[in-house]
């Protein structure tokens, strides 16, 4: 965005309203022509899972259900509709996916006055399709607040639109630098806090994979915190959220610091990974509502327009993952506070947009419309990847400056109790960046050779003593994670082994961290690659795919993805980077697989 913009306030607002109900529509007709298919398309599309059995209802508004097969592209945390075959029709009843267990799956009801006598009544001939709440309302409430309201006018417009810039005060970024350096924060590190902390408006920490920005957070929440300031910890996902919370309760374990107080507001069933946090329903249930001094409050920015936050002040906001926040929604949660502080990577994933939006302004994240106007850090040492593993990513989107933290990291390598017998070559410790080809033809958003020779790969990572929550699996499509999941309850027995494997998208990944990932490229097929390239080759995409790995990356693939010639010039760019990590690669030919 430039440094000026040059709509009026009324005229930007109205774009960002635009946006809004733009994709709110965008959202609803989707569905709609997804719910007019007949049952069995939208079952074989992996939109729908039918023969669902309702099992039990918990007194907690729990239901466990069972069905014979899932191939559905559903996930956990995702919002779907229980009805009868048809989705347009009664009864049916709006859940939330808690648990994905393959044929038996739980759900948490969103229907407070759904009839559950009815519904055990007829336990069978269910099905599940995928549900879609409108929140619409209230991103365009904060839009119409931000436009009345002093806060809105003098601080959170100026800001967005590029008519006003941060001041430090640098008394205070001193105080913050020295603390930051005791702390043991790398130069990097320590600049980000302390101008973050001094800041009398915003700042921006740019974290590539890596490098320490939910530390550099939690750090910061403990400054503004220690001072008696009101700190707000959001972000677009729950687990973005409970990640930055669980970093806040490991440094108060530290007792390097005045102790934290905080916790989390939100449903108990997004509370999933929080050990060191408590969680409320609601701020007036929580103990801080009797504290006089400073506090943190993790929450959605949803919270702060309903009764769980509704009325709540803050002196500060900390926006987790602002690479993925729109605009629209950053208002949302900016008109609590007073300071703006935005925590992301907009070389990693972008907000997810249905509609098409052709200006690229709207179409941007928050963090991607005020990074580069003088008032962002970028954290540049990686404590993640090896050097092997941090080369290509450094040079393809960090102008070359993204390095290993010490020599150790750059050296390490994967470590196995037992040396593998089967793939040696692929699973050869000293390479740790693999490309194996697999040579097929025609796939598109499922592969059957590719999710073979990942579960084989697993079960010689297992055996080779590697533990299961240090494997990961990304797949560009919700259809190849979910074949991939099927096929490792053959090949791994063991339940725990299982469910301690992450096999998900990139969207889902972000964050995260394994020993090794194993990447299904899954498509093989040019012309469906081209179609969707905006999707599959996005370079945010692979960035974030290819740099969850610590030590050992396997990309499982077809050479014939690449043996393609486009003529459009984006599609080539987006082509050549494929080719350039592929190349960054020790190339392995398709092994003998069962």
């Amino acid at each position: 965005m430039s440094l000026n913009h040059p709509l009026s306030p009324a005229d930007f607002l109205r774009q960002l309203r635009r946006l809004v109900l733009d994709e709110a529509d965008s959202a609803r007709q989707q569905l709609f022509q997804t719910w007019s298919r007949p049952l069995a398309e939208r079952v074989a599309d992996g939109n729908a899972i039918e023969g669902v059995q309702v099992v039990r209802v918990t007194p907690e508004g729990v239901v466990e259900l069972a069905c014979p097969c899932n191939m559905s592209r559903f996930r956990e945390g995702d919002v779907l509709l229980l009805n009868r075959g048809n989705p347009f029709e009664e009864p049916r009843a709006l859940c939330t996916l808690e648990v994905d267990d393959e044929t038996r799956l739980l759900v948490s009801i969103r229907d407070s006055d759904v009839n559950w006598g009815r519904i055990l009544h007829q336990q069978t001939g269910w099905a599940l399709d995928q549900g879609y709440v409108d929140v619409s309302q209230y991103i365009l409430d904060a839009l119409n607040q931000v436009a009345e309201t002093t806060i809105g006018q003098q601080r959170i417009l100026p800001l967005l639109m590029g008519k006003v810039e941060p001041t430090i005060d640098y008394e205070r970024y001193e105080r913050a630098y020295e603390r930051a350096e005791r702390w043991g924060l790398n130069m990097a590190q320590c600049e980000a806090v302390a101008n973050a902390y001094a800041t009398n408006l915003t700042w921006l920490i740019q974290g590539p994979p890596g490098t320490g920005k939910t530390l550099a957070l939690a750090r910061l929440v403990q400054l503004l915190v220690e001072d008696g300031e009101r700190v707000f910890v959001t972000a677009l996902t729950h687990h973005a959220i409970n990640n930055a919370l669980e970093k806040i309760a490991d440094l108060n374990r530290r007792g390097d610091a005045a102790p934290v107080a905080f916790c989390k507001i939100g449903r108990r069933a997004r509370a999933e990974g929080l050990k060191g946090v408590k969680n409320y329903e609601t701020f007036d249930q929580s103990p801080l509502v009797e504290c006089s001094g400073g506090y943190a409050i993790g929450a959605t920015p949803f919270a702060t327009r309903t009764k769980r936050l509704s009325g709540v002040e803050f002196d500060a906001v900390i926006f987790d993952e602002a690479s993925q926040i729109t605009m629209p929604l950053a208002i949302m949660g900016m008109l609590v506070a007073k300071r703006y502080i935005f925590i992301g990577d907009h070389k990693q994933l972008p907000p997810v947009l249905t509609a098409k939006h052709r200006e690229a302004w709207l179409r941007s994240s928050v963090f991607g419309a005020l990074v580069g106007r003088r008032f962002d850090t970028m954290l540049n040492e990686t404590y993640r990847m090896n050097a092997e593993l941090t080369a290509c990513p450094s040079q393809q989107h960090y102008y070359g400056k993204l390095r290993c933290a010490t020599e150790a990291i750059a050296r390490r390598r994967i470590v196995y109790q037992r040396p593998p017998t089967r793939f040696i070559d692929i699973l050869d410790p000293e390479t740790p960046k693999v490309f194996v080809d697999l040579r097929h033809r025609n796939t598109t958003t499922r592969s059957q050779e590719e999710a073979t020779l990942i579960c084989d790969l697993i079960a010689e990572l297992l055996r080779c003593g590697v533990e299961p929550a240090e494997i990961g699996v990304i797949a560009p499509y919700r259809a190849q994670g979910r074949l991939i999941r099927n096929l490792m309850r053959s090949v791994i027995p063991d339940d725990n082994q299982r469910r301690a494997i992450v096999v998900d998208t990139v969207e889902r990944m972000q964050g995260q961290e394994r020993e090794v990932v194993l990447l299904s490229l899954t498509t093989s097929n040019p012309a469906f690659a081209a179609r969707i390239a905006d999707f599959f080759l996005q370079p945010e995409r692979l960035n974030v795919a290819v740099t969850r790995a610590r030590v050992k990356l396997i990309i499982v693939g077809s050479r014939h993805l690449l043996s393609t010639a486009p003529e459009n010039w984006e599609y080539r760019a987006l082509i050549e980077q494929l080719r350039d990590l592929i190349s960054s690669c020790a190339y392995r030919s398709a092994p003998h697989v069962r």
